[in-house]
């Protein structure tokens, strides 16, 4: 895992698609705003895994 640390409207790159912006920084919560194409899923993950039971789910 790579752990990066940013400050406020600082971004991460991740590839040449995906932007990840610190938009603020409130106690021991953090807010991100994720700049992705329409094709690349972004969820958090318990999302994800509700999304990935329901699948599983249709599948058996």
């Amino acid at each position: 895992m790579l752990v990066l640390s940013r400050k406020t409207d600082e971004r991460i790159l991740i590839g040449n698609d995906v932007v990840i912006t610190v938009v603020e920084i409130r106690g021991d919560k953090v807010r991100l705003g994720i700049n992705a194409p329409v094709n690349v899923p972004v969820h958090r993950e318990e999302v994800a895994q509700a999304i990935a039971a329901e699948a599983a789910r249709e599948d058996s």
